[in-house]
Formats: structure tokens, sequence, C-alpha cells
């Protein structure tokens, strides 16, 4: 007989007591370790078979016998038992944040020693919470928190200006500094004027990725009664920090992005008048608070801790 899908409609009740008939091997055995008479599990039994359109056991007067296709169902359902008696403590575990998916978008600098030592420490702390990592720019990362394709996001912007309509959480600040290529000879200054600095052909992120620092940066040209001169504009801090090595000209960059030893490049603190100061940044995490699941909701903790 072919099994409709209607009959396949199994539950978990019938397969326990599958398992004990075929572990006892005995009708009366099995009813008795079932905590149940021995007609209605003789009726359950073939009700599965039924179901299942397959003989389990080969019954007698004497003796009970699974058959090929029982013992072949046997492990699969000890596994099935088993999965679903740890159901209720998973409920509990997700409800509480220990286990789940934080997806975390990120910008390129953190990459360079902040993230790798978050991760470390988060999955210390919470190893049953599995991170998926995305690198992207801000204008990227946006539009994944807009469509709720992220959880979090890690963005870079000027002091105070976080993304607008996001919960944000400020994780550093940092001042700006200047990489040159190793041979210019304002590397050779511990501290290079910014009037000189000024006039150097620029590198620079376009400014829809990161808006509020692409203006902190022309505004000290503006200040200073300079136009910019854009050499050429790039999105990845490291690309950018590539192009200055090949003598493109020079970038202005987080003073994390040191971490980054690219062959060339020498990284510099720039001198300015007094009553001027560099630009500086901050790296904030940022997500909406409409939609904070527990795991994400443990990780902001973790991150205002750090």
């Amino acid at each position: 007989m072919n099994p409709t899908k209607n009959q396949l409609r199994i539950e978990l009740r019938q397969w326990r007591q599958f398992v004990a008939l075929a572990e006892e091997l005995h009708f009366g055995r099995a009813a008795l370790r079932l905590h149940m008479t021995q007609p209605p599990l003789t009726q359950a039994i073939a009700g599965l078979e039924a179901a299942l359109g397959v003989t389990l056991f080969e019954r007698t007067r004497r003796s009970v016998q699974i058959t090929a296709a029982g013992a072949a169902l046997l492990p699969e359902v000890r596994e099935l038992l088993a999965r679903a008696s740890g159901l209720p403590e998973l409920a509990r575990a997700a409800a509480a944040g220990e286990l789940g998916r934080l997806r975390l978008a990120f910008v390129s600098t953190v990459g360079f020693e902040l993230l790798p030592r978050w991760v470390r420490a988060f999955r210390e702390r919470w190893p049953l919470v599995a991170l998926e990592l995305i690198e992207a720019t801000g204008d990227v990362q946006l539009e994944l928190l807009a469509r709720r394709e992220v959880d979090a996001g890690v963005l870079l912007h000027s002091p105070g200006l976080a993304a607008a309509g996001l919960a944000h959480a400020r994780i550093a600040s940092e001042p700006l500094v200047v990489a040159l290529p190793e041979t210019h000879a304002l590397a050779a200054h511990e501290r290079p004027p910014l009037a000189a600095v000024l006039a150097e052909p620029l590198v620079i992120f376009p400014r829809r990725i990161l808006p509020s620092l692409h203006d902190a940066i022309f505004g000290l040209y503006q200040a200073a009664g300079r136009a910019p001169q854009v050499a050429q504009e790039a999105i990845q801090m490291q690309t950018i920090v590539n192009l200055v090595s090949a003598g493109l000209g020079i970038a202005w960059v987080p003073q994390s992005v040191r971490q980054f030893q690219r062959t060339g490049v020498a990284y510099r603190s720039v001198h300015l008048p007094r009553g001027r100061a560099v630009p500086a940044c901050e790296t904030s995490l940022v997500w909406r608070a409409d939609a904070v699941s527990p795991a994400l909701a443990h990780f902001i903790e973790f991150a205002r801790a750090q």
C-alpha cells in the first residue's frame, strides 16, 4: 500500500513507540516501558507501518524481529528524538541571545586590529552565536540596514555625526594622519607642515562613501584658502594607501590605518598652525532600534563594554 501525504503525519509519540519495541523486541516489555498496555501499542505500530507502507517488525506468537526497513530507520529515528528533546533548551537559549546568528557589516579600517580582537572576545563569551561578517562601505551598510539584510554596522564618521535615524554607540575616536610616499620629501619630517601637505595631489574616497569625513577634510583645505587637487578617488582604505605607495598623491586616513604596513608608505601627524586642529573621525556601532534581537542586544552590550 502506498501511503498518502495525509498518512505520513507521524507524531513523535509513534516514533518513541517504534524505538521502544525495536530495543525490547517484545510488545509486553515495550508497553511496560512506555507506561501503556499492550493492545494500544500493537495498534500504534500497525498504524505506523500502514502510514509508511512498509513492514517494520515480523511477528510470530513467540517472537518479534525488526525488519531491514525497521533497522535502517532506527538510527535516524533515535537522532530525530534526540534533536526533538533538545528543542526546548534550544528555544530558551535563542530567546536569551545565547544562540543564533548576528550579521555584522564593517568598514575596512576596523579590520586591521579592532575587529579581529572583538570577534575573538565575543566568540569566547557567546560561542553559540554565529557571527556573519560583511565588509562594506558606509553607504552600502546603510542600504543593508534599511533592507534588514544586516543586524548592525560599524561605520566611520566625523565626531557626533553618526547616521541619522539609527541607534548608535561610539566605539573609538582618533585623529587623521597623512599617508605619504616613503620617498617623498615630506616623509623626512616627523610632523610635516600643513601648508606643504595641502599643496600635494590628494587621493581620497568619494563623498557618497563617507560624506561627513569627506566634508571635514575638504574643510581643512578651504579654511587654508586652498582647493584640493584630487588626483584619484578610491573606495577602500587599503586601495587608497596602495595608490599613495604608487606615488599618485597623499591621503588623509584614520590613525588606525597605520596598522596597514604597506611597503613604500609613511604615516605622519601633521603640524598645524596654532588654533587649528586636524580633523578627527569616530567609529560607531549602528543598528535599527526597532530590530534588536537578543543576540544583537548582547553584542551592543559587549561593544559598549569595550
